[in-house]
């Protein structure tokens, strides 16, 4: 009966690693010609921005389009939607705005005194640009005309802007500010942050506030930027360009580490970069099920659900002992998959650890009910090595030895 259950659980156990390993990222069929720097979506529509103009997607990227009748300026830097108008920012070419998903565009620039746009972000009516040398501007007309809202900004480049409710903030070439008044006042809020740190991007989620910086990784505030912490354990990179939020899921982008994700808000980040050979991510985005990924040689797409799926459960039949198995195949090259039985609802982590014990991966923590499980890990930011790794329960504690071999 021992062995029936034993075949039984590998045979399992082969076709979810089998499928996992099919699992990876797939290049779409454009945009070519320029690297992919912005996206934006509306409903169906999945909009990126490219050193060459904007291309338009409605089959998650099984054809592009290029719309850019009108846009004068094909340097897009960043791309925004709000209800049916979309907007493109561009470099030294101001905003322009589409009313029909890009078919054509108009330039939308009074009052623009700046037209090197690095970011725009929607808020209720409200549209802000954050340019390059002059600040935040803001438009309460779709574009029609424009007006500066600086007063407290201390830096004027303004590469990245988001908003939170009633708070917008910005991110500088030297930290970030905050505006409680649709942008009429800045506060710095940078307790916490380095000395001038470039500000990339920002994002919210929930009431998280990430900021990805250029020489320093990740940094969380949970205050609306009153403090900020480094959130980086995993995380194999220094310099991070661009977030996305799926579902309770944080994405971010690294220009030369690829995609990272964290199920814990930055807590820990593991890589998700298998079958993704350039590695060089500057903008990702979520639409429908799929996180989208522009590089320097156009779009790549994967599945969210190839990512996400925190641990799958292979047998909800009860077993005699917690146990923690083997991982699956060991050495491995870049991902592996873990076994583990759970005979009673336990709280469970899963964490990797490097030979000097520093976590690499918290890749479970949460309740989980009586079953046999399996969890897949992508290893591919790490180097290669002995690594250990170890399932805690509030009475059972195991530790095993994994070899990441390339």
């Amino acid at each position: 009966m021992k062995k029936l259950y034993q075949f039984f659980l590998s045979t399992l156990l082969i076709i979810a690693l089998s499928s996992t390993l099919l699992a990876q990222w797939v290049q779409t069929n454009g945009p070519y010609g320029g690297y992919v720097g912005c996206f934006t979506v509306s409903d169906t529509h999945l909009f990126a921005g490219t050193g060459v103009g904007v291309f338009l997607t409605t089959n998650n990227g099984s054809s592009w389009t290029e719309v850019n009748t009108g846009l004068t300026n094909t340097s897009v830097t960043s791309l925004a939607v709000s209800a049916t108008n979309l907007f493109a920012g561009t470099w030294n070419g101001g905003v322009f705005l589409s009313t029909n998903n890009g078919t054509s565009w108009t330039e939308v620039n009074n009052g623009l005194t700046n037209t090197i746009v690095y970011s725009l972000a929607v808020g209720g009516t409200n549209l802000f640009a954050g340019t390059g040398g002059g600040g935040v501007f803001l438009s309460t007309n779709n574009g029609t005309s424009w007006a500066g809202v600086n007063a407290g900004l201390t830096d004027t480049v303004v590469f990245t802007l988001a908003v939170s409710t009633t708070n917008l903030f910005a991110g500088t070439y030297s930290g970030v500010f905050l505006s409680t008044d649709n942008g009429s006042n800045w506060t710095a809020v940078n307790t916490g942050l380095p000395v001038f740190p470039i500000i990339n991007d920002l994002t919210v989620n929930d009431t998280y506030l990430f900021a990805g910086t250029s020489g320093y990784g990740v940094y969380l505030s949970t205050n609306n930027g009153s403090n900020w912490t480094a959130a980086n354990t995993g995380l194999t990179t220094n310099t991070v360009y661009s977030f996305t939020v799926g579902g309770t899921y944080l994405f971010a982008g690294s220009p030369s580490g690829g995609v990272y994700l964290s199920t814990n808000n930055g807590t820990s980040w593991t890589t998700v970069n298998t079958g993704l050979p350039n590695t060089n991510v500057y903008a990702l985005t979520v639409s429908g099920t799929y996180l989208f990924a522009g590089t320097n040689d156009g779009v790549w797409q994967r599945p969210l659900s190839e990512m996400i799926t925190s641990v799958e459960e292979i047998s909800s039949g009860l077993p005699i002992e917690f146990s923690l198995e083997q991982n699956y195949p060991n050495p491995f090259n870049p991902s592996t998959t873990f076994v583990f039985s759970l005979p009673e609802r336990s709280l469970a982590s899963l964490k990797v650890f490097d030979i000097l014990g520093k976590e690499v991966a918290l890749l479970i923590s949460e309740e989980l009910p009586a079953g046999t499980y399996t969890k897949w890990w992508d290893a591919s930011g790490l180097p290669s090595g002995t690594y250990f790794y170890r399932l805690q329960t509030g009475s059972f504690s195991e530790t095993k030895k994994l070899i990441l071999l390339r």
